[in-house]
């Protein structure tokens, strides 16, 4: 079971679809990090582009599911809440395997470092236990509405 819903997510993030890319958060730890799965179905609106014959999901997109899922962690402490994480890098990004119609994607964000409003997560996205995709994800917190 699921510890926290697609509703209950975007009471904590800002997102919606179709650029919500989190279905579920499996496991929280606020603040520090956070597991989440995607649930890549065919009918994901990438796909009609990327690619029509054989469909991949992009790149960017696992990142930033992978970044969502880090917000999620961040913004469900008390004092970020109702705020928004926005990027500030992306380093080491690097893709190991593609992600394809019927995959459960596993999303896990761990905080290494804050300091202020700045902060740094490790992000690894896994299908069928294997490394898909892993990144350093910086962010900065800022205000909410």
């Amino acid at each position: 079971m699921s510890l926290l819903s697609a509703k209950e997510i975007m009471e904590i993030i800002p997102h919606r679809q179709p650029f919500m890319l989190v279905d579920t958060i499996e496991e929280l730890e606020e603040g520090e990090r956070a597991l989440g799965k995607k649930c890549v179905s065919y009918n994901e609106p990438f796909f009609a582009g990327h690619f029509p014959i054989e469909p991949v999901m992009p790149g960017v997109l696992i990142i930033e599911a992978l970044a969502q899922v880090g917000a999620v962690a961040i913004l469900s402490m008390p004092a970020n809440k109702g705020k928004t994480a926005y990027f500030a890098a992306i380093k080491e990004a690097k893709f190991k395997g593609k992600v394809v119609p019927g995959d459960v994607l596993m999303l896990e964000t761990k905080i290494i470092k804050m300091k202020g409003p700045i902060g740094v997560g490790s992000a690894t996205a896994y299908v069928n236990g294997k490394v898909v995709t892993q990144a350093e994800l910086t962010f900065a917190i800022g205000a909410g509405e």
